[in-house]
C-alpha cells in the first residue's frame, strides 16, 4: 500500500464526527478505518487486533463483515460527494446500507494488516451498489456485495389530539 501519512481519508474529509464503530473518526473505541479513493478503486489498510480474535487465532467474521461493510460505506460516500447528491434534509448520511451479502473465502490473519479494495458497481441517485474485498497474501479472504439506497427521511404527521 502506499504511503497516505500526508492524505485526508474519505472518513475524515466527508464525516469528521461520525461516531460509527468501524470507520467513524469520532469513536475512540472503534476502528477507525481510513479509506483512500485512487481511479476507480477505494482502498484502506485494516490491522486487527487481538481482541478481533475468533476464538482459533484468525479474524473474527463479525470484524470482517463490519469493515467491508464501512469500506463500502467510503465508496459510496465518495462517489455521494462526487456528484453532488449530499444529504437530504433530516437525513444525518446521504446513503445507508440496505443489504450487506458476505462470503468468507479463506481465513484471515489476526496479526498482520489486511487490504481492503472497493469498486463501485452502479451508482445512481436512489440506489448504488459496491463490490468489496478483504485481501491477505495476494489473496482474497472474505468478498462482499453492499447495496446503499438514498436516505429519504419520512415526515411523522403530528399526533391526534
Amino acid at each position: 500500500m502506499p504511503d497516505r501519512s500526508n492524505e485526508i481519508s474519505i472518513q475524515d474529509r466527508l464525516f469528521p464526527d461520525m461516531t460509527c464503530f468501524g470507520c467513524g473518526p469520532a469513536n475512540l473505541k472503534g476502528l477507525r478505518l481510513k479509506s483512500y479513493a485512487r481511479d476507480e478503486v477505494v482502498t484502506a489498510q485494516f490491522e486487527p487486533w487481538p481482541e478481533h480474535d475468533n476464538g482459533l487465532g484468525f479474524l473474527n467474521g463479525g470484524i470482517i463483515s463490519t469493515v467491508l461493510d464501512c469500506h463500502s460505506a467510503a465508496a459510496v460516500l465518495h462517489e455521494a460527494d462526487q456528484r453532488g447528491w449530499g444529504q437530504l434534509p433530516g437525513a444525518q448520511l446521504p446513503y445507508v446500507t440496505a443489504g450487506l451479502d458476505v462470503r468468507y473465502l479463506r481465513p484471515a490473519p489476526l496479526r498482520e494488516p489486511v487490504e481492503l479494495r472497493a469498486v463501485l458497481r452502479s451508482a445512481d441517485e436512489a440506489e448504488m451498489t459496491v463490490d468489496v474485498e478483504l485481501w491477505w497474501d495476494g489473496k482474497v479472504r472474505a468478498s462482499a456485495g453492499a447495496v446503499w439506497k438514498r436516505w429519504r427521511p419520512r415526515t411523522t404527521p403530528p399526533a391526534a389530539p
